[in-house]
């Protein structure tokens, strides 16, 4: 599955599937009815690592909600800075499906997506901020931003410009500074 991560699923065939597996065509389409499963099913595997991944960044962080926040982002910027690092697989992914949203593989990112802002939500609401669900939402915006330009620029200081941003509207929301 590294291979839709590396190359785009747009131009992995079942087949480099299959050999990178070592299995037969016939053995993959057994677990998988069709690449569009196969896909989802990459994203799937992806969803919970990259959710877990991003709480321990969070969790670990010293300081408020706030510096919690910005580490998320300066994370992934140090993690953006490998060679290999080829972005968000979901919203490639996305992008690549984007003329086919009830495609299995859409599924699965709109659910992670979800699964990450109510999860940050969830952290937010239990220390002190205010509107803890719209502020998520414009911290997924901030980051999905960040990860869209990226792929134009490849440069890792956007993602730390989003993270300090972010930063600074959960701070805005803080019912301390209020």
């Amino acid at each position: 599955m590294k291979l839709f991560y590396a190359e785009g699923i747009g131009r992995v065939s079942v087949d480099a599937v299959a050999e990178k597996a070592g299995l037969t065509k016939r053995t993959l389409y057994y677990h998988f009815k069709s690449k569009d499963d196969l896909v989802a099913a990459y994203l799937d595997g992806r969803d919970q690592p990259n959710l877990k991944q991003m709480a321990g960044w969070f969790d670990t962080a010293e300081g408020g909600p706030d510096r919690k926040v910005e580490a998320i982002f300066t994370n992934l910027a140090r993690v953006a800075r490998h060679p290999r690092w080829k972005g968000c697989g979901f919203l490639r992914t996305a992008a690549e499906l984007a003329a086919l949203p009830g495609h299995p593989a859409i599924k699965v990112g709109a659910r992670h997506k979800a699964n990450f802002e109510k999860w940050l939500a969830g952290e937010m609401s239990g220390r002190g901020i205010l509107e803890p669900q719209a502020l998520a939402r414009e911290i997924v915006l901030l980051m999905d931003g960040a990860f869209s330009i990226m792929l134009i620029h490849r440069n890792p200081d956007y993602i730390e410009a989003a993270g300090r941003a972010a930063a600074m509207l959960v701070r805005a929301r803080s019912k301390n500074s209020v």
